[in-house]
């Protein structure tokens, strides 16, 4: 084992630094409608598709449609205005930071 544990070879460079990642887990709200599975993301003009949402959901918490899905390291940074192909509408949407809400659970103090 080159890297010392397997699998190695898959994310990093013969020199042990970490190769780029092509694509970004992002967060995705502003739509309409709940973006589900295999829903194509395009770029703010709606012109290149930029990535593909994995899931989607109303969040009954937000009290608006969320999604996840991977775009392209360049697209992914919070904030960028997308565009995503709904029932073969585009509908706007903006890259927001997940979590979608924030844990609010107790901890004890040690």
């Amino acid at each position: 084992m080159e890297g010392g544990f397997l699998g190695a070879e898959h994310i990093l460079t013969p020199e042990g630094k970490f190769k780029k990642v092509p694509k970004k887990r992002v967060g995705i709200k502003g739509m309409k409608a709940p973006a589900r599975g295999h829903t194509e993301i395009y770029d703010a003009n709606g012109e290149t598709k930029i990535g593909e949402v994995t899931s989607g959901t109303f969040s009954p918490c937000l009290k608006q449609p969320i999604a996840m899905g991977y775009v392209g390291t360049a697209s992914s940074k919070v904030g960028t205005e997308v565009m995503l192909k709904i029932r073969n509408k585009m509908q706007k949407a903006e890259i927001v930071k997940m979590p979608f809400v924030e844990s609010r659970y107790y901890r004890a103090p040690e």
